[in-house]
């Protein structure tokens, strides 16, 4: 991913409120529009690298059973 997409998307999601973030993520879930995914994966990227890693496992156990 191009370094300044990224940069951009964590501009434009930086101090919003968790209602806000919930709601980017949801409209961006239920639209399935292909040019939301960058945005989605940034923020997974976030979560990723401020988890512990009894909260990534979870995350990965939640993934592994979610795509069966």
């Amino acid at each position: 991913m191009n370094l300044n997409l990224r940069n951009a998307i964590l501009h434009n999601v930086t101090g919003n409120s968790q209602d806000e973030l919930k709601d980017t993520i949801v409209d961006a879930i239920q639209n399935g529009e292909e040019k939301m995914l960058p945005g989605l994966g940034v923020l997974f990227e976030v979560i990723w690298k401020h988890s512990s890693e009894e909260d990534k496992q979870e995350m990965l156990q939640t993934l592994e059973s979610g795509l069966q």
